[in-house]
């Protein structure tokens, strides 16, 4: 059996990221850092082919669920329901808690279906608006959008969470709801943090400001898609009625855009959706090629090794290898897909629950998904009008915030579990 070298795993993922660095489309970049990941690793070109066409086979199921998702997703961005879901959460928190209701609005737009950038995007608007009148730096407006999205990620129907599932056979209620109690502590960490940035920075500007909304529908008839789409997916866990996301979640958004009074715009929402899943969808399949790669070399063996001289506990692996790949691909979905994919097997076979494992990887994928080399860093930054030497102040904070998720959730279902 051919087995690629820990040194050409780490030349792959180091070349991918290089390439991305210099504006190569991900997708190509994960592709050539797969290919020469195993060459260089000693496999024969063939081989290296076939390891990837296996790896993205495995990842197959989740990216269906995901072009799948896109139906929800368009019709809560495309309907003005996103904006709705915002606004009214803002107006209820209300402005003096400025921070708190940016990170709630976030949070909760990412654990309805919408993707993280798309509810940075979204809210940010508002958000400006707010901070100029309460004297907010974008700084910190920025860091409580983020942390609240990160947040509602581990809870959400969307691609990461999906990936996570997928990987280790488990229902995706069952995952969105093992990420509740750390995502709930992520929230006021969100907020705490981002008040250490409130008058620190770049202050909002009246340049900045360009807010205005019509026709956006009722709050009852903005959140009814995803609370259908979620009902639908924890009809198994409660009554043993299975209803698959491929099912689940584009049936939730058709019902949106229906309760809405939106139904004939159904066929321009899901192609919006659509435009937006199938970046993700592709990228998750070279991700996959990636993922063949590492499942195939000595890498993952090394890394167990290393655990395990260093006496660490077993468990320990899940969250390790949602931070590894989350560094490497600056992407919650890519992140939490390699590291489920590739350490999962090794996870469990060290006896650490499944349920545990997709959470505590999950939640890892977390801490460096916004890295420079990743689309988020630099659509997040453009929301708010942020230069990047201003964005990279914030790495620092925004890994916090995902220690904090990872760390909690490590705890309950590692430390605590045993």
């Amino acid at each position: 059996m051919v087995v690629i070298s820990s040194f050409g795993a780490i030349i792959g993922l180091a070349l991918a990221i290089f390439l991305i660095l210099k504006k190569l489309h991900p997708v190509y970049a994960l592709l050539a850092g797969a290919l020469v990941g195993g060459v260089v690793g000693g496999a024969s070109m063939q081989d290296t082919v076939n390891f990837m066409f296996a790896g993205s086979k495995d990842i197959l199921p989740a990216v269906l669920r995901v072009l799948a998702a896109g139906v929800l997703a368009g019709v809560l961005m495309e309907s003005g329901a996103s904006i709705t879901i915002a606004e009214t959460i803002i107006k209820t928190v209300g402005e003096k808690r400025i921070l708190w209701a940016l990170a709630l609005s976030t949070f909760i737009l990412t654990a309805s279906g919408v993707f993280i950038y798309v509810a940075v995007i979204t809210v940010a608007p508002i958000a400006l608006t707010l901070g100029l009148r309460t004297h907010t730096s974008k700084a910190a407006i920025l860091l409580a959008m983020i942390g609240g999205g990160k947040a509602g990620n581990i809870i959400s129907p969307n691609p990461n969470t999906i990936a996570a599932a997928d990987a280790f056979k488990l229902e995706l209620t069952t995952v969105m709801l093992a990420g509740i109690v750390p995502a709930l502590v992520g929230i006021v960490a969100s907020a705490l943090v981002a008040g250490v940035l409130n008058k620190k920075g770049e202050m909002v500007g009246e340049e900045h400001i360009n807010y205005q909304h019509q026709n956006l529908p009722s709050f009852l008839a903005a959140i009814s898609g995803p609370v259908l789409a979620i009902a639908l997916l924890a009809l198994n866990p409660l009554t043993g009625i299975k209803i698959d996301p491929m099912i689940a979640l584009p049936v939730g958004g058709i019902a949106g855009a229906l309760f809405m009074g939106k139904i004939k715009n159904i066929s321009q929402y899901a192609s919006s959706g659509l435009d937006k899943t199938l970046g993700v969808a592709v990228l998750l399949l070279c991700t996959g090629c990636i993922a063949g790669i590492i499942a195939n070399s000595t890498l993952k063996d090394i890394i167990t090794n290393g655990l395990q001289s260093f006496g660490l506990p077993a468990f320990l692996l899940a969250p390790l290898s949602g931070i590894a790949m989350s560094a490497a691909t600056a992407s919650t979905t890519s992140g939490t897909a390699v590291a489920s994919t590739v350490f999962g097997p090794t996870i469990l076979s060290l006896g650490v629950p499944a349920l545990s494992a997709a959470a505590m990887v999950h939640a890892g994928a977390t801490v460096l998904d916004h890295l420079p080399h990743g689309s988020f860093f630099h659509a997040s930054s453009g929301s708010v009008f942020m230069d990047i030497r201003q964005r990279l102040q914030l790495i620092p904070y925004e890994t916090l915030i995902g220690l904090v998720l990872t760390i909690v959730s490590t705890l309950i279902f590692g430390f605590f579990a045993n």
